[in-house]
């Protein structure tokens, strides 16, 4: 039962009562796997273009550019405490000597600091506190280096948002993977000299977004002759989700409070709700590279914009058809060839040929994701499938996590290892029918691919909700494009060390 504080809670929040009843229930009936029909894979599902393909493509985008307003949508509310988790476990272990063998991973960190981009930075911090990095490091003193790096101490970098690190350094100062997303932005998201940004963040880091944004545009805005308009938005609390207790009753907190906990990424469906562009480029915020490595970067996401703008075109041009009073024989017909050239469905629906017209009308009446997909070479994410449809007869393309899937059965495990690509999370999205009008994107949310992860508080054991996940739940009800992209695309920093990568260093001469 919820008393009546619960109710003013969950009112406070923002939160429908209704939406709290049915997370309950989630939690009673559990959440079924998603059946996967077959991987998506080259010429089943993803395309692949030649270069000169590619590059027609990339030309149509540049012509199109003026018709449309862009976006450029980065999660960036993640902190940075997961990147140092290891050097976090050395700094609170009693142990000091980083030639032990279970920390391999802060001896590689330590053995090549030089080469990190924060470098300077953490020379010149220890040095306000009358002490040299050289001299700590000389004497073995790895656990004060680590208090002035990660605590606030010093550059507090184990408690800012990852968005605000300094990335990659160049030859007289260093950008940090905001700033790498903004140059991103001028180079394949400029119309008329202006570039439209938008990051999602954590309240308590606005400050410091907007400080290191500041530090920063003017000679950006110089070097691209470009205006930068960044907007910020917060996960809403309403987006929250009720915790339960192993019993699947409401868990509630020591003062006898419910509960709830931020609904995981799928949450961020409702801030690209709000955005302003028409056509929006995604991206982690996590995912770049230096400027001599942006060349492939840059291609590849006016490639996916160019293959979202052809396609978007031709279909809304028979949508806008269909709507009309004409014979629309033939043009289903051809219709029917587009979507199955591009994959948006497997096969064609067993509908009689006088109710196609109403069908596709209302079928296709969808936002529209082109989304890059690399070969799995080992990296980490999820993976393209066919994924059956509810109301129809045929599978639609979907990003599934392998936690979706129920890989203890044999035939579900076999698809799963038959799998060619990953997720990178490169997407190019277009979210305005075929009248021109702005879609609501909470209504194509397949509410089937909620997640329930095993918590704790206070020493006690809950459970979890996680809402359909942005690119995976939140965009099920969307019509999809997987294209091929290259690996080169896709150089995540999930851990401190992956800085080291040659993707994240200086160019050498």
């Amino acid at each position: 039962m919820l008393s009546e504080n619960d109710l003013k809670l969950i009112k406070e929040k923002g939160i429908n009562l209704k939406q709290v009843e049915n997370q309950l229930n989630i939690f009673k009936k559990g959440i079924l796997p998603i059946d996967i029909t077959r991987a998506a894979t080259i010429g089943n599902g993803i395309k692949k273009f030649t270069e000169g393909e590619e590059n027609k493509f990339i030309e149509f985008y540049d012509n199109f550019i003026c018709k449309a307003t862009l976006q450029k949508f980065v999660p960036a509310s993640g902190a940075a405490s997961r990147m140092f988790k290891d050097v976090f476990a050395f700094l609170n272990d009693k142990k000091t000597d980083i030639n032990d063998e279970n920390y391999a991973v802060v001896k590689a960190f330590f053995d090549h600091l030089h080469l990190f981009a924060f470098y300077q930075d953490l020379q010149e911090v220890i040095a306000s506190h009358g002490f040299s990095l050289s001299g700590l490091l000389a004497q073995k003193e790895y656990k004060k280096i680590l208090e002035f790096l990660l605590t606030d101490k010093g550059l507090n970098y184990g408690n800012k948002p990852k968005a605000v690190l300094a990335f990659h350094g160049y030859a007289e100062t260093y950008r940090t993977a905001l700033e790498e997303h903004l140059v991103e932005g001028a180079l394949y998201a400029q119309k008329n000299g202006e570039v439209n940004i938008h990051f999602t963040v954590s309240p308590e880091h606005k400050q410091l977004f907007e400080t290191t944004v500041s530090n920063s545009i003017g000679q950006l805005t110089a070097e691209f002759n470009a205006r930068f308009n960044i907007e910020y938005s917060f996960q809403e609390p309403s987006t929250d989700t009720i915790a339960v207790d192993e019993h699947n009753a409401p868990f509630r907190n020591a003062d006898g409070t419910l509960l709830f906990r931020p609904g995981g990424h799928g949450a961020l469906i409702h801030n690209l709700n709000k955005l302003s562009g028409d056509m929006v480029f995604i991206k982690n915020i996590d995912n770049v590279v230096p400027d001599h490595l942006k060349g492939d970067t840059v291609r590849y996401k006016m490639l996916l914009a160019g293959i979202l703008t052809k396609f978007r075109l031709k279909l809304h041009t028979f949508m806008d058809l269909l709507d009309s009073d004409i014979d629309d024989s033939l043009l289903v017909d051809d219709l029917e060839k587009l979507l199955l050239a591009y994959h948006i469905i497997d096969k064609l629906p067993e509908i009689k040929k006088e109710d196609k017209r109403l069908f596709y009308l209302s079928f296709l009446n969808k936002p529209i994701r082109v989304c890059g997909m690399v070969k799995n070479e080992g990296e980490p994410g999820g993976g393209p499938y066919w994924v059956k449809d509810e109301e129809n007869s045929f599978s639609s393309l979907q990003i599934l996590e392998s936690s979706q899937v129920n890989i203890a059965e044999e035939k579900q495990r076999k698809i799963m290892l038959e799998s060619t690509h990953f997720n990178p999370v490169d997407l190019v999205c277009w979210l305005r029918d075929y009248k021109n009008q702005r879609f609501d994107l909470t209504e194509f949310v397949d509410e089937r691919t909620y997640f329930i992860s095993e918590k704790s508080k206070d020493g006690k054991k809950l459970k979890a909700l996680e809402l359909p996940g942005l690119w995976n739940g939140a965009m099920a009800k969307w019509l999809t494009i997987f294209v091929e992209v290259p690996i080169t695309t896709f150089n995540p920093v999930k851990v401190v060390n992956d800085l080291l990568r040659e993707t994240h260093q200086k160019m050498k001469f």
